[in-house]
């Protein structure tokens, strides 16, 4: 903004009067013709311009602008000038105050930022060194970490030796238990020592096994000072003189399956051959990545092999559906794909030796297990031999169980139940009985069924089954061990089954 100032310059000597040594100033133009309007020329002493009175040469310059004049009746030339603003701007420069102080502020804490990110650079900097020389270390040297881990469990195995020593000549009663822990301390020995020269990525699980071992000893010792009661002998391998069963084990995790964890749905478990009862290979067959089709499968003389990954027979068949499968007497029965066939493979030769039609069998997921699909026809093994539990259109979905010659696949006997086979997650057979799973919940599963094929009886169980993972999609029994060997969602498990010790 501007203001006016008017300044009413005396000027005498416009009128040709001088003053001192100044010469008389002469108007450029009449002085009836002065001009009006505001001008943007200087008023300059000395100069030749028309709006411009001039002194002798040599005088001080002055420079003006905006001004008009005129000459008044006395003759006395009146001047109007106009003027810049000389008002100092205070609110603009509190204002530029009050915004340098908000950008220090700001400036400050990204400055501070910066000091702390500074500082975790360095930090990290720090730990990346020292990996990378943990790193070049263990590439260059053969000796690794876990060399040391299995130093410490060999320490350990041999601590458990002593004490098992120990507890041998202080057990009062039965020493079965005893007998049979030295035995699998013994095992654990040579597996650590197959583990240090094949595979030491397994450190963990063999870890886990001690720990196991340790709490059963400790258990041992601490029972073996009380009067205990001699408990019976346990039975016999192989043995149906027991009253069924009445409880099972917490799982022991064997391992994920070889093909890895999207291979979700299977079967696994061990050959069992009433003449050689205490051998038998190990066998392995997830289903592809679809959870019907069987395609591959592995076999392994020794359990130990199946821990190591070693010595292992792969086979692959294109006609396999579904987790029913089993393994009796050297050979693998599975469901034929697409049909209600049960086919016979010699695992010495991989090639399917029979092929027998289920008379009235439901197939292709029209009753099978919940949550488990393609295994309407479920094969089974037990102490008696080879069996097959499915459903039929007559039966309306109700579970129904057939006895099968192992040789022919001709069906001998025929029993049928009240228990509806899609409520059922799985079924076993033990000495000639059906046993029956529900899911409880994703940790547990319940054997709340049976059939007893030799009386015709049914009833009602409650035996909690915990698991591992959600789903079971095979149980299969091992009569020489007592064992069930569980497929959950693509881990091996293993359970140790109890039986009632007075006969049926």
């Amino acid at each position: 903004m501007t203001s006016g100032l008017l300044c009413l310059l005396a000027l005498p000597c416009l009128l040709g009067q001088a003053t001192g040594d100044l010469e008389p100033l002469i108007l450029s133009t009449p002085s009836s013709s002065f001009p009006d309007p505001v001008l943007s020329s200087s008023f300059i002493p000395g100069s030749s311009s028309n709006n411009s009175f001039g002194p002798s040469a040599g005088s001080v310059t002055q420079s003006l602008s905006n001004f008009t004049g005129f000459e008044d009746d006395h003759g006395t030339c009146q001047c109007s000038v106009i003027l810049p603003d000389t008002t100092f701007p205070v609110q603009r420069v509190e204002h530029l105050e009050v915004t340098a102080h908000i950008l220090s502020q700001k400036f400050e804490k990204e400055l501070s930022k910066v000091r702390e990110y500074v500082q975790l650079i360095s930090v990290y900097e720090k730990k990346l060194f020292n990996l990378t020389v943990r790193v070049e270390i263990m590439e260059k040297d053969t000796i690794s970490y876990t060399e040391l881990d299995f130093e410490l469990i060999k320490i350990e195995v041999k601590e458990m030796e002593k004490l098992i020593t120990q507890l041998k000549g202080s057990v009062v009663g039965s020493t079965t238990i005893v007998d049979q822990l030295e035995v699998e301390i013994r095992n654990m020995t040579l597996l650590v020592e197959k583990l240090e020269t094949l595979d030491k990525n397994n450190v963990l699980a063999i870890r886990r096994e001690i720990l196991a071992l340790k709490t059963r000893l400790k258990e041992c010792e601490a029972s073996k000072g009380e009067n205990v009661p001699v408990t019976p002998p346990p039975l016999a391998p192989g043995s149906c003189g027991h009253g069924g069963v009445v409880n099972i084990s917490k799982p022991a995790v064997v391992q994920l399956n070889w093909r890895g964890f999207a291979y979700k749905y299977g079967a696994w478990g061990r050959d069992y051959s009433p003449q050689h009862p205490e051998g038998g290979l190990y066998w392995v067959a997830p289903l592809n990545t679809d959870g019907r089709t069987l395609e591959y499968y592995r076999l392994h003389n020794t359990l130990d092999d199946l821990l190591l990954y070693i010595n292992a027979q792969d086979h692959r068949i294109t006609y396999g559906q579904g987790g029913g499968t089993a393994v009796y007497n050297n050979y693998m029965y599975v469901n034929w794909y697409n049909t209600g066939n049960i086919a016979k493979i010699n695992l010495s030769n991989n090639r399917a030796e029979v092929t027998q039609t289920l008379p009235n069998a439901a197939y292709n997921n029209r009753f099978s297990y919940a949550n488990v699909g393609w295994q309407d026809i479920d094969l089974a093994v037990d102490e008696n031999g080879l069996w097959v539990i499915y459903s039929t259109e007559a039966s309306t979905g109700n579970m129904v169980i057939s006895k099968l010659n192992d040789t022919t696949l001709v069906v001998l006997n025929t029993w049928y139940t009240k228990q509806y086979k899609p409520s059922v997650s799985n079924a076993f057979m033990v000495c000639g009985v059906l046993y029956a799973t529900h899911i409880v919940n994703t940790k547990e599963e319940e054997i709340f069924y049976y059939y007893d094929t030799n009386s015709g009886k049914e009833g009602r169980l409650d035996i909690t089954m915990h698991k591992m993972q959600e789903r079971v999609q095979s149980i299969n029994y091992h009569p020489f061990e007592q064992k069930l060997f569980v497929y959950n969602d693509g881990y091996l498990l293993n359970y140790d089954l109890t039986f009632n010790q007075e006969p049926k």
